[in-house]
């Protein structure tokens, strides 16, 4: 069918989404299941119903009745032989054959009690049993023994009809119940043969169903997503303008629609990336040698700082050791304070300038043992310790990939904060441990010192941060700083713990492989001449 301008018209596309399509295949497959089933179920149940039927019924019954002939013929026998005789012992097959044709007949009539004309038939020979019982076998039965009894010879005739009567009541009654059997029989064939067509048809039809399924899937989903696939690969390999083509069923065509929009929308924003990445390519240029030129700034002005500052303070303890006491007590306080001045100016800038170094200068990271690096760092620290009279203990510390120098530097502020900021008059207890945890390594340094106020547990580790004046306790307040940089430096965090009131407890995490390993600083050597030789 073509168009007005006599163009093909484009097929039109199904509005069914993946998940509607696998709903009517999965419900028509349950129907067809579901049939399937109800019909081998009603085939297997006909074929064991009349299995049963010839087992439990037919074969029990034709052969109780074979066995109740049997018993009527010891019957006839018996009766017989007593009548010609008047012997005693022809009664006892007689009574037995009496007995066994009770039992019998109380079988047949349970295994046949929902078939009539079967009942009917053995109505008819038990009628016939009445009758040769009532006028042959009682009345012969109870005649004297020891003699022929007359009656046999009276009634031989009619013995003779009567038994012929059962005879044929009983070759009517197996006649039935053998012709049943045979019917039964090929009703089991033939129900058989329908079972086996039956499944066989659902075996049919289940490949069948499973064919339908996989082709379905084939072209429902899995070609549209491997198309969808190769579309995607082709465009991660740099062809950012191939399109997408739209297949399958409603859903994976608009998914396919929604990818091929993210596509143009990607296309469009790495253009601006592109632009804006060759703007942030310069400015991170002109970044880094910015960056370069204050570090070397910070580096050369640390040590050219250094020597006015030697001098001042070497001059103003030349004056105070000189002049001391010859001027007022207000000169003498002024030069205390201009040799305290340049005393810790001196101690600011070396701070500084180690603080400066972490992670830039000492960066060779080896097998460190802890427990000796501590060790080292008590002994460097014994004069204070000894003079605090602190008592220091520590767990079994790990090794770990670390710097050695910068360990050192974390175990002296750590233990020398502790030994410093202890309780007036009271020798301070120190203890560390260390706890494995996943991946990191947990370490404790706890005091029970002067503690430091939750309000204030981030402020400690800002550098130049002071909770008190140098009057009361010396220092840069670079300390916390400068471990705060070698943890991090090491992959790990370092805190206060809040909830610790009994002192003050820190807590700080290494990674026994760290996370950055820096190579060598490339910033290079600096000197006063290159420093002079700058405009």
């Amino acid at each position: 069918m073509t168009g007005d301008e006599g163009q093909p018209r484009p097929r039109r596309l199904s509005t069914w989404t993946t998940r509607r399509w696998l709903r009517a295949g999965v419900a028509a497959s349950l129907v067809v299941l579901t049939l399937l089933g109800a019909t081998g179920a009603w085939v297997l149940g006909r074929t064991a119903s009349i299995s049963s039927n010839i087992v439990d019924v037919r074969s029990p019954a034709l052969t109780t009745s074979y066995r109740l002939e049997s018993a009527l013929l010891n019957q006839e026998t018996g009766i017989r032989g007593y009548g010609l005789t008047g012997t005693t012992q022809f009664l006892s097959p007689y009574r037995q054959g009496v007995t066994d044709e009770r039992t019998h007949t109380a079988q047949l009539a349970k295994l046949l009690h929902s078939d009539r004309a079967a009942l009917a038939d053995l109505k008819a020979v038990q009628d016939a049993i009445n009758v040769w019982h009532a006028r042959i076998a009682e009345p012969i039965a109870s005649s004297p023994a020891g003699n022929p009894s007359p009656l046999a010879a009276q009634r031989a005739a009619e013995g003779k009809a009567a038994f012929d009567t059962v005879r044929k009541a009983m070759t009517g009654q197996q006649g039935r119940l053998r012709a049943d059997r045979l019917r039964a029989r090929d009703d089991l064939t033939a129900t058989t043969n329908l079972r086996n067509w039956v499944f066989t048809a659902i075996a049919g039809i289940i490949v069948l169903l499973a064919a339908l399924v996989f082709e379905g899937l084939r072209r429902g989903i899995t070609d549209p997503l491997a198309q969808l696939g190769r579309d995607a690969r082709t465009i991660a390999s740099g062809d950012f303008d191939h399109p997408i083509t739209p297949t399958g069923p409603a859903d994976l065509r608009h998914l396919s629609g929604e990818i091929d929009f993210m596509r143009r929308r990607l296309v469009r924003e790495l253009a601006f990336t592109e632009e804006a990445r060759l703007r942030l390519d310069a400015q991170a240029a002109d970044l880094q040698r910015s960056n370069a030129e204050l570090e070397q700034f910070a580096y050369v002005a640390s040590h050219d700082l250094q020597e006015p500052l030697r001098k001042v303070s070497s001059f103003t303890q030349l004056l105070q050791r000189r002049y001391g006491g010859q001027l007022d007590a207000k000169a003498d306080q002024y030069i205390d304070y201009a040799v305290d001045g340049a005393n810790r100016m001196q101690i600011l800038i070396n701070d500084l300038l180690t603080f400066s170094r972490v992670g830039r200068v000492h960066h060779e990271l080896q097998d460190v043992d802890l427990d000796e690096t501590l060790e080292r760092t008590l002994s460097a620290l014994s004069v204070g310790i000894e003079e605090a009279g602190a008592v220091i203990t520590h767990d079994p510390l790990p090794t770990l990939a670390a710097d050695p120098t910068q360990m050192g530097m974390l175990w002296q502020n750590l233990i020398g904060n502790a030994v410093k900021f202890r309780r007036p008059g009271t020798a301070p207890h120190i203890h560390v441990t260390a706890d494995r945890e996943e991946a990191m390594w947990r370490f404790t340094v706890t005091d029970d010192g002067i503690g430091i106020a939750p309000e204030f547990a981030e402020k400690v580790f800002v550098i130049f941060q002071r909770l008190h004046t140098k009057d009361a306790y010396s220092g840069s307040g670079i300390g916390l700083a400068m471990c705060k940089k070698i943890v991090e430096f090491h992959g790990g965090t370092i805190a206060i713990d809040s909830d610790y009131r009994d002192g003050t407890r820190i807590t700080f995490t290494l990674a026994p492989e760290p996370l950055q390993n820096p190579g060598p600083s490339t910033l290079p050597e600096v000197t006063r001449a290159d420093v002079a030789r700058t405009p």
